[in-house]
């Protein structure tokens, strides 16, 4: 026995000793990390008892989210009596003007979502940053003022003047944001690219939306896309200046502009369409004027408060704009991939069923709008406590979103499952069709609750400038999500789309649970601020 034993040297023991050491602090820092990871999950939703508290966060919340919600109602509300006018002309007209505002909207999204998000994120920051600069020039102006203040007390004793000039030097300019120059102008050049597109590309397009040439739905079609697509600058750059707006948290100026453009529109159309008797030109023309008002009071509005004309060129953000804008491109390329989809394989299954997916979807995806205020409010909240380095701020904003959001799916989910079995009736009395949209209401309002919460985790994320997260993560849930829906619709027909498209939402939840979750990206500060859990 006394062969076999070792003494162990001095350096060998130090070296064992450091190892375990360090094994410990491995041990140690793992343990954090994952406590840290599962208090950040467990503190979204922690208090949600108090989600409801009209505290200064809560106030800021509503005031950024209402006018948002309404703003966006607005127009669907406007499209609608538009088309109500519309289908006094005739049965033809309808159907034609429906094809050519399909293919405008769809058009419209690929480049208005990107432009707004990205523009908003970057305002948020700029502006939080202006402020502390603001703040710091403040302070300094103050110290300063109160030198030469106590200078000229002791020779003069005379203090008015110099009060005056500190007041006017914190009363004149406006705020310096560079990103809301740079997006105004890109959202011009879009503008004009789509007018020229639709122009030229008006009659391919819809021939594959199934209008073709001897269709007399055709020269109705073209005549109001030619027409409305003139309106295109007038749209892309209105949205771009609500980024802005967004950006800075005013969210009323945009819902003034937004109501009045609509209403001039809603008078205009049946002066236009019926008096004038220039049928859906008269549709188009209004709708246009309509959308060129609403440019012109934002952007007087926006003058007020913002300089739009950087010094040089250098200082535009073309660069920050075009490429977290062409990630979300592709993002919401794979949204509406997915929602195409779904819509076509419920076409192949009969026009029964594809009517009954109509309505559901209609509906399903109205209700988004709801949770779309909460998300833009997250965004521009979560963007500017991120530029000011406030991440307890950040924490608290993303909690109170996502609970709200979680409160508003529930609402809906008991309002729709409560109101549509009788409401159905509404958009249809065929007896297969009504059958069909039994089945889809449960799934319609069980779903309300993670759709919320998807639609406010874009805003999070957008906040947080993660938008190459944001761009990938959907590429993989619509590879999984195209897949469920092909298996799914294949094996169960129309239960199996709205299974599939229940699948691919919680999926999205998923993707936005797992960022902050493993904390990485812009969220690593969880793991390296243990304060934000006390």
């Amino acid at each position: 026995m006394r062969e076999n034993f070792h003494w162990l040297s001095v350096d060998q023991l130090l070296n064992s000793r450091r190892k375990v050491v360090n094994l410990c602090k491995r041990i140690s820092l793992f343990e954090r990390k994952s406590l840290s990871r599962i208090m950040s999950l467990l503190m979204l939703f922690s208090g949600i008892r108090n989600a409801l508290t009209d505290d200064e966060l809560g106030l800021e919340i509503l005031h950024i989210s209402l006018p948002t919600t309404l703003a966006l109602a607005a127009d669907p509300i406007a499209s609608l009596i538009d088309t109500a006018f519309i289908g006094h002309i005739g049965p033809v007209e309808l159907a034609a003007v429906g094809v050519s505002i399909a293919i405008f909207n769809q058009i419209s999204k690929i480049t208005i979502i990107p432009l707004v998000s990205v523009t908003t994120s970057l305002v948020a920051e700029e502006d939080a940053a202006e402020q502390s600069h603001q703040s710091e020039k403040e302070i300094m102006l103050q110290e300063s003022v109160v030198n030469v203040k106590v200078d000229i007390e002791d020779k003069t004793g005379n203090t008015s003047s110099i009060n005056a000039d500190k007041k006017a030097a914190l009363g004149r300019g406006k705020a310096y944001i560079p990103s809301a120059s740079s997006g105004i102008v890109i959202g011009g050049v879009l503008g004009v690219l789509q007018t020229l597109f639709l122009i030229f590309t008006a009659k391919p397009m819809l021939n594959y939306m199934g209008v073709d040439s001897n269709s007399p739905m055709f020269k109705p079609a073209q005549q109001y896309l030619t027409l409305r697509s003139f309106g295109a600058p007038a749209v892309i750059i209105s949205m771009a200046i609500q980024g802005v707006f967004r950006g800075i948290r005013d969210t009323k100026t945009p819902l003034y502009a937004t109501v009045m453009g609509d209403a001039t529109n809603i008078l205009l159309d049946p002066l236009l369409m019926f008096v004038v008797r220039l049928g859906v030109s008269g549709a188009a023309i209004a709708h246009i004027f309509s959308q060129y008002l609403i440019a012109i009071m934002l952007l007087w509005s926006l003058m007020k408060q913002v300089v739009l004309l950087p010094p040089t060129m250098k200082d535009f953000q073309f660069g920050k704009i075009l490429k977290n804008g062409f990630l979300l491109l592709v993002k919401v390329g794979a949204v509406t991939f997915c929602v195409t989809l779904s819509a076509s394989l419920a076409a192949r299954k009969g026009s029964t069923t594809m009517a009954a997916f109509q309505i559901c979807l209609q509906i399903w995806m109205a209700t988004s709008l709801l949770a779309d205020g909460l998300a833009v409010a997250g965004q521009a909240i979560i963007a500017s406590e991120f530029a000011k380095r406030d991440y307890k701020k950040v924490i608290e904003s993303a909690s109170r979103v996502l609970q709200l959001g979680l409160i508003l799916g529930l609402v809906l989910s008991v309002l729709l499952m409560s109101l549509l079995p009788f409401g159905s009736k509404l958009f249809t009395n065929d007896r297969s069709v009504l059958q069909l949209i039994s089945i889809g209401i449960p799934y319609v309002a069980a779903t309300q609750p993670i759709n919320a919460l998807a639609f406010v985790f874009d805003g999070i994320n957008y906040g947080a400038s993660d938008f190459t997260y944001s761009a990938y993560s959907m590429i993989m849930v619509a590879l999984v999500s195209i897949c469920s829906l092909y298996v799914l619709s294949s094996s169960f027909g129309f239960t199996g789309i709205w299974i599939a498209l229940s699948i691919y939402m919680t999926l999205r939840i998923f993707a936005g649970f797992w960022r902050i979750g493993t904390a990485s990206g812009p969220w690593s500060f969880l793991t390296e601020n243990s304060n934000l859990f006390q």
